[in-house]
């Protein structure tokens, strides 16, 4: 199912069914992705830590490759070559907001990367195999408060235990609730504002939404533009005058062009009158223009879409690219 993806992937961008790919993984906490192999280029996107891509192209240090939502450039250092058998591998997910790895289990010794949310990473452990039936069984390797894991590249370390979720648990036991989200996108308020951005380290609009949904279990599409698409529509033609009884905790708001109809900015409604946003820096904001909070740009308010419990949005269980 992943390389019928891909290959769709490169059909789309012109790239024929007979280019040649090869699988990495991202082996930074946050890998910056630009649109051309330049570090004056723009930044179109951030990819984390043990995310599976496809290289499709190079170029002196710089490789293009395809994520699960998007297709641009990367240093090569940020990338490690895909070992055998890494989706079916034992992985932990961090789940703090900024963590480390450690070359050993002590918070004093050698950090070996940094890491945020959502980051993954392939347990350390011993895989027993059941010469009797019932599959492999991984015992992952403890010591103390922490984790062994092992990086992208191949490094062992460290990570502290209270960080860290088993992956494919914490992904089967999402619950991805309005309040939940909320709760995930409340916690980075102050981060400031970066275009591309869609981590602790960033956030664009888009990025902030797609980033609080994923750490709930949800995908949603890279940019705002593919995210008006999703869902059921709802409708705002009375928000601006005070009447929110159509809106539920949850659904997106879009602004942009009221001529031309062109989506350029997205906020989580988190009710009320007020709704949370990457717009400058990541803040709360009112639609009512009499509030000490009133969002400036409120007027430019095109429509909502209640995107939770919708078939248009895919679970993480069931993304090709992570299972």
């Amino acid at each position: 199912m992943r390389k019928k993806l891909i290959l769709l992937t490169l059909i789309l961008l012109g790239a024929g069914a007979a280019a040649q790919t090869q699988d990495a993984v991202i082996n930074l906490s946050v890998a910056q992705l630009r649109a051309e192999p330049d570090y004056e280029s723009a930044l179109e996107t951030q990819s984390l830590m043990g995310t599976p891509v496809a290289i499709i192209d190079s170029t002196s240090y710089w490789r293009r490759i395809v994520t699960p939502d998007y297709t641009a450039w990367v240093n090569v250092l940020a990338l490690a070559p895909m070992p055998e058998g890494y989706r079916e591998a034992m992985k932990y997910i961090c789940t703090a907001e900024y963590s480390h790895v450690y070359a050993e289990a002590n918070a004093k010794s050698d950090r070996l990367s940094d890491l945020v949310a959502g980051d993954l990473l392939r347990m350390d452990g011993v895989l027993k195999i059941n010469m009797y039936g019932g599959g492999k069984k991984m015992t992952p390797k403890k010591k103390g408060t922490f984790c062994g894991v092992i990086l992208p590249d191949g490094r062992q370390g460290w990570v502290p235990a209270s960080d860290l979720a088993e992956f494919s648990d914490w992904a089967a036991a999402a619950n991805p609730t309005a309040a939940a989200i909320i709760e995930t996108a409340r916690q980075y308020v102050g981060v400031p504002y970066l275009w591309g951005g869609n981590s602790p380290k960033g956030f664009d609009c888009s990025g902030l939404v797609q980033h609080s949904f994923f750490l709930n279990g949800l995908l949603l599409p890279r940019n705002a533009s593919q995210m008006v698409q999703l869902g059921q529509s709802v409708d705002v033609s009375h928000v601006l005058e005070g009447d929110f009884s159509t809106l539920q905790s949850g659904d997106l708001l879009f602004f942009g062009n009221k001529e031309t109809g062109k989506v350029t900015h997205v906020g989580l409604y988190i009710g009320g009158d007020r709704f949370i946003h990457s717009s400058q820096v990541v803040r709360i904001n009112s639609l009512i223009s009499t509030a000490p909070d009133y969002y400036e740009n409120s007027y430019r308010l095109l429509t909502a879409r209640r995107v939770l419990g919708s078939s248009d949005v895919m679970p993480l269980t069931r993304s090709p690219y992570y299972f």
